[in-house]
């Protein structure tokens, strides 16, 4: 007889619900441990057919590390799953864990294509990238927005030259230095680092030939080119190239109903930082 199980997976703890012919055979909770899981997982269900969970932080962990301990795992879609979790007259963890493995057992769940830990550390250092930088442009606005209230304006100018105009408005007002000076060093860290990770950046996109290619393209750079390479990772993963563009979420949504048919606004469902 096989076994469906669903996990309601949170930092600390997990919510597991096992169902075998339309009924629940057991339920219970462990730390969030995938590990702990798969023994859970081969001592109550030894038949599992799919053991499923939703998207969240940890569901790139999770279904790698299941997956190498042999066990079926699935991760959903958490937007559709949502829609059956809600109708439930009480939220709790063990209620959303029989409300997947419910899920598991009809099949009606949209799986997810998880991406592989490489494609993972690539997106993770654009973003780390992309962060720095937004570090960086919030200390400058706010170092020239504390030095107006002085009658200090520094003119347009970015690194060394932003840098020196804010020193050389600063000369003979120590008050005021003792208070600046110590984000403007702040700033020249960040950006020190946010330069570390561009040439990451750049020496990763020197290394794919896929990479390369785009940054042929007018306008196309290395973090534009990475992005677009580590989302996609293989191109066989999409039917035609058309579809791509839904799974963005840049094609537009469609209402129809009897007489009522009309193309709404983009879907922006998809990867935001790429769209």
């Amino acid at each position: 007889m096989n076994q469906y199980i669903g996990l309601d997976i949170s930092l600390k703890d997990t919510a597991i619900s096992i169902r075998q012919e339309g009924k629940r055979i057991w339920r219970g909770k462990c730390p969030s441990d995938p590990k702990l899981l798969a023994q859970l997982v081969r001592k109550h269900a030894p038949h599992a057919k799919r053991v499923v969970f939703e998207t969240g932080p940890l569901s790139t962990w999770f279904y790698h590390a299941l997956t190498a301990e042999g066990v079926p795992a699935i991760c959903i879609e958490a937007r559709h799953a949502q829609k059956v979790l809600n109708e439930t007259l009480n939220k709790t963890d063990a209620n959303d864990a029989d409300g997947l493995a419910q899920l598991a057992e009809a099949g009606f769940y949209k799986a997810v294509r998880v991406k592989a830990f490489d494609s993972m550390l690539t997106r993770t250092l654009v973003a780390a990238r992309n962060q720095l930088l937004s570090i960086s442009t919030q200390l400058s606005n706010q170092i020239r927005g504390l030095m107006k209230t002085f009658g200090l304006i520094v003119p347009k100018g970015t690194g060394r030259i932003f840098d020196g105009n804010v020193r050389n408005l600063l000369d003979g007002n120590d008050g005021l230095a003792r208070i600046i000076l110590p984000l403007l060093e702040a700033w020249r860290d960040i950006r020190r680092r946010g330069a570390d990770l561009d040439r990451q950046l750049v020496a990763a996109a020197r290394e794919s030939q896929a990479t390369k290619l785009l940054m042929t393209i007018p306008g196309i750079g290395a973090v534009t080119a990475v992005s677009y390479v580590a989302a996609i990772e293989d191109p066989d993963n999409f039917r035609t190239s058309r579809s791509v563009g839904a799974w963005l979420g840049l094609t537009t949504r469609r209402y129809q109903s009897g007489e009522v048919d009309y193309d709404g606004h983009i879907s922006r469902r998809g990867d935001n930082h790429l769209r």
